[in-house]
């Protein structure tokens, strides 16, 4: 059988490739022979030549935006979203030979010259459902905002009207009205951090990541309609019910550790900043008290470090528990700070005090007449105290001993060592850009700056391999340009300034398309770059930034052995992944349309599409 596949979605990148790849795979399986045509913005549109046309038994189409069918007036046709190809694509064709009827000229169209009958997505039909969402995500710099227009594209795409709201670095933006929110018929939360629920109380909620969002953006709307929960709870008294607004979900480990790191970042950055200040006027010019570089350690070391384990602590367990935790949380941090007991300490104590104040609020009943104390007296009060007392008489020393024991193997780490960490660390940040690997190495460098100068050489590593991925894309789009589209060279462009600002996620569209080259890539250049700067003995000051860091003197020492360590990693990347690119960025079929070569029935065509997937 002769088969025509048509896709189109509304973006015209990832939903396009991923779709027409998967139904020739599954055509050729079948024996047929398969002809596409894409609707993308990726590569120029080519339209099926008249003979590929007339040889057509069936046309496949999957699309969630305008094609034009007028061509296959009297073929047998069949039509569904492109969200409905996606995860069954031997499914979607049996469908379509079962169920494809020879497509009619529109009502009216009299002679034939109107437009054919193309119905719309189902959603896109009279009173679709309403959807509000937000996406937070620890760092606040890119996967929330590129999920929250990865959610607003794919509802486009699919007809339900949508409004997201992004809490980022910069704070909430975009703010979802209370009519907004009353209107929404389901709520997403796309968030990798905590974020107050009490406005969606009553209404349907899907909880997910941001990851998620970006990536299986359709997918994600489709789940949110199908199994959002109605949040319990009483709508603006989050605080009260210390955790009950969750209506007992359990968002699990990471999720409030991620909460802690993302509200301690801010404090880290600046207080490694104004210590790398203080050192402009010499390493040891703090010393000296009265002067400026002694004010500036005092705000940088003797303040914002000091606070960076108590917040930490503070919301993880506010993560927990809501706002009844912060208090114990912020205590028992403290605590681990002073006795020594560091980011390991205060990450202990923010899951102790956030669970002592969940059960308290869940288990403790009061009479009606006190139970308004519970929030401000009850609360605080035992889980404090027995954060404080866990915290002195068990947790406290043996955390301490081990907080200790690191601090002494980095400072005192030979080659070897050094190497062999700064490879682990290097890969696991190009492992998955901002995924869980990334952010676990990640919090790992940002929890040991607490430790001092111990921990500079890690975070130096870490941050090196993070700008590596994105820079080396970048590097591989002007060394390989025939092998990557206008538009991929574009983002190339824009990969390329985000590495240097140190947001890996601008290599996410090429790892998106090429997994199975691109994630091995990145690692080994990642690896070369973190062992590199572990060997080279560099030191940072501050967990963000970028190359722009390096415009404070002392904030990284031995620059250009960093900028080298950076370098080589980038290279290697753009180099290698050019290198292992597949023929140039075309649409599978594309090629195909040569003379007596329109139909695409064996392994070439797979290799086509899997050059541009």
């Amino acid at each position: 059988m002769n088969v025509i596949v048509i896709t189109a979605c509304p973006s015209g990148v990832a939903t396009t490739f991923l779709a027409s790849r998967g139904l020739v795979r599954a055509a050729t399986q079948r024996g047929w022979k398969a002809a596409v045509e894409m609707h993308s913005q990726l590569a120029p549109f080519v339209p099926l030549d008249s003979e590929t046309l007339a040889a057509a038994d069936l046309v496949v189409v999957a699309a969630s935006a305008p094609v034009d069918l007028a061509r296959f007036v009297g073929k047998r046709v069949y039509q569904a979203p492109i969200s409905q190809a996606l995860p069954d694509p031997a499914a979607f064709l049996t469908r379509a030979e079962r169920e494809a009827k020879p497509l009619t000229v529109a009502t009216g169209a009299g002679d034939g010259a109107g437009a054919p009958v193309v119905p719309a997505p189902p959603a896109a039909a009279r009173g679709a459902p309403k959807l509000v969402a937000i996406t937070a995500c620890p760092t606040g710099v890119a996967h929330t905002f590129m999920a929250a227009e990865a959610l607003t594209q794919a509802g486009q795409g699919l007809g339900y009207p949508i409004r997201v709201e992004t809490r980022g670095s910069v704070g909430a933006q975009d703010v979802l009205t209370p009519e907004e929110i009353r209107d929404a018929d389901v709520v997403i939360l796309a968030c990798d951090i905590e974020v107050d629920s009490s406005r969606f109380v009553g209404k349907r909620v899907f909880r997910t990541s941001t990851s998620a969002a970006l990536k299986k953006s359709g997918q994600t709307i489709r789940d949110a309609l199908e199994k959002a929960k109605v949040l319990g709870g009483e709508s603006g008294q989050a605080a009260a019910g210390a955790g009950g607004a969750e209506q007992g979900e359990r968002r699990g480990i990471y999720r409030h550790l991620l909460t802690g790191v993302s509200f301690m970042l801010p404090m880290v950055v600046a207080g490694g900043l104004l210590i790398a200040l203080s050192f402009v006027f010499g390493i040891e010019a703090f010393k000296e008290k009265g002067t400026l570089a002694a004010a500036l350690m005092d705000i940088g070391g003797g303040a914002a470090f000091k606070l960076m384990v108590p917040l930490l602590a503070g919301y993880i367990a506010y993560s927990i528990a809501d706002r009844p935790g912060i208090a114990p949380g912020m205590i028992g941090g403290y605590l681990a700070s002073n006795l020594g007991a560091g980011f390991l300490g205060g990450i202990v104590a923010g899951f102790i005090a956030g669970y002592a104040a969940q059960a308290v609020s869940r288990y403790v009943k009061l009479p009606a007449t006190v139970e308004s104390l519970k929030p401000i007296l009850i609360i605080p009060l035992v889980a404090s105290l027995v954060t404080g007392l866990v915290m002195i008489y068990i947790v406290g020393t043996p955390v301490a001993a081990i907080m200790s024991a690191m601090t002494a193997f980095l400072t005192s780490m030979n080659s070897g060592n050094a190497i062999l960490l700064g490879s682990l660390l290097g890969a696991m940040m190009c492992f998955d850009l901002g995924g869980p690997v990334n952010k676990a190495a990640y919090t790992f460098g940002v929890g040991l700056l607490s430790a001092g100068a111990g921990g500079y050489g890690p975070m130096a590593a870490i941050m090196a391999a993070g700008m590596v991925p994105a820079i080396g894309m970048g590097l591989a789009s002007f060394i390989a340009r025939a092998k990557f589209s206008k538009q991929e060279r574009e983002a190339g462009q824009a990969s390329l300034v985000l590495g240097l600002c140190f947001i890996s996620e601008g290599a996410i569209p090429f790892m998106a398309k090429d997994p199975l080259r691109v994630i091995p890539t990145c690692m080994i250049g990642g690896a070369v770059t973190g062992a590199m700067s572990m060997y080279f003995g560099v030191q940072l000051m501050a967990p963000h930034g970028g190359l722009f860091v390096l415009l404070i003197p002392n904030a990284v020492n031995h620059v250009l052995l960093y900028l080298l360590s950076i370098a080589a990693g980038s290279v290697l990347v753009g180099v290698g992944y050019a290198l292992v690119k597949t023929g140039k960025a075309e649409l599978p079929g594309v090629t195909a349309q040569t003379p007596g070569k329109s139909w695409s029935a064996g392994a070439g065509s797979d290799r086509a599409a899997a050059g541009s997937s």
